[in-house]
């Protein structure tokens, strides 16, 4: 029988930093149940509000950057003086996807027709699962998490078990700026049920960023 707890070892000293909650396959299956209902509602609502709420997600995030930085440096080991960096990086990529998002998001022109308007309107493609890797988990994350929210998709996120705290970070700098229930959520599981998830097709598209061996399954 399986842990339920995931434990993160810190690269530091080798102890035990934190723990989080194993979400077994029904929870798995339930929070991509969850995010596919609350994509219907989303999908709905205009650029402009979603740029707004996941704008003031970043002030989230970038107002408890410093216990961000430190918690990242534990959790991977990366250099306290070099962790602030990630989550600058973080916040100026976010900021900048957000900004560019209502051109890059508009109808394309077809061009001219008599009698004809005629356009390529994108559509929000529905459930993203991003699957993250540990080296650099928030510039990793932010490359996918935020066009596919600000798209008008939901997000589930699975990180690696190296820093499941990111993840955590991510998911609650959303949920300040106003994100509705269930449009993004975290899950913390096993490379086995991440794999069954996957080939099970509950999702619409993957960000996939890991190894090799990961990629060719």
């Amino acid at each position: 029988m399986r842990s339920s707890k995931l434990q993160v070892k810190t690269p530091v000293d080798g102890s035990v930093y934190a723990e989080v909650p194993l979400h077994s396959y029904a929870e798995v299956e339930q929070a991509f149940a969850r995010a596919r209902t609350a994509q219907r509602a989303w999908r709905e609502t205009t650029i402009a509000e979603r740029a707004k709420i996941c704008s003031a997600a970043v002030d989230a995030f970038v107002a408890d950057g410093e216990e961000i930085a430190k918690e990242l440096s534990w959790q991977m080991g990366r250099p306290v003086s070099q962790a602030p960096g990630e989550v600058r990086g973080f916040a100026e990529r976010a900021r900048y996807m957000i900004e560019i998002a209502p051109k890059a998001l508009g109808d394309i022109d077809a061009g001219p027709k008599e009698n004809f308007k005629r356009y390529v309107h994108r559509e929000p493609l529905g459930v993203v699962f991003t699957v993250a890797a540990w080296n650099y988990p928030y510039l990793i994350a932010v490359n996918s998490v935020i066009p596919a929210i600000m798209a008008g998709n939901a997000v589930v996120l699975k990180h690696s078990g190296q820093t499941p705290l990111c993840a955590e970070r991510i998911g609650a700098a959303l949920k300040a700026g106003g994100l509705p229930a269930d449009v993004f959520q975290v899950v913390h599981t096993t490379h086995e049920d991440t794999e069954k998830a996957i080939r099970s097709g509950l999702m619409d598209f993957i960000a996939f960023t890991g190894s090799v061996q990961g990629g060719r399954a």
